[in-house]
């Protein structure tokens, strides 16, 4: 059974009122997870391209890339769940594991399985939640997010109607 049903979040999901692309975080990070996080997308069947500006490289150790000068290019790291859905991780923080996801891309209970199954293997991966906000939302407003508690995905908040 799926963790969340399309018709009860498909509110949160819409771009125009959410922002297209919403924060998705893991808080209270060490090197230690991001390179759990590296770890996982390595041994997954997810595709994966990690670069730094427009160099495309191999995946670097977390602690390679987290130590990086604060003046160069940003790193990121695009990860596909599957093909047509695209996460960006940008290595901005070893405190917090950020990323981003494109609602255009997750309409549909299908499409919405995948985001759940992805929230979930990187929240059971590190035994912490991935909490998804609006885009630029505030922590204090959570959307949805994998709970490794009760081990599944969560809407944390109230559908919008229109």
């Amino acid at each position: 059974m799926a963790d969340l049903l399309w018709d009860d979040v498909k509110s949160v999901f819409d771009p125009d009122l959410m922002g297209s692309l919403p924060d998705v975080v893991v808080p209270e990070t060490s090197v230690e997870d991001w390179q759990a996080v590296l770890d996982l997308v390595g041994v997954s069947d997810w595709m994966c391209e990690y670069s730094e500006g427009e160099t495309v490289l191999p995946v670097p150790r977390a602690e390679a890339v987290l130590s990086r000068p604060a003046d160069v290019e940003c790193a990121e790291l695009q990860v596909w769940p599957t093909a047509d859905v695209l996460a960006i991780f940008r290595f901005y923080s070893v405190k917090e594991i950020d990323f981003d996801v494109d609602l255009r891309e997750l309409q549909g209970q299908e499409r919405l399985d995948v985001l759940c199954g992805f929230l979930a293997a990187i929240g059971r991966r590190l035994g912490k939640p991935v909490v998804m906000y609006c885009e630029g939302g505030h922590p204090s407003h959570p959307v949805l997010g994998f709970d490794a508690e009760s081990d599944q995905v969560d809407l944390l908040a109230k559908p919008l109607v229109r």
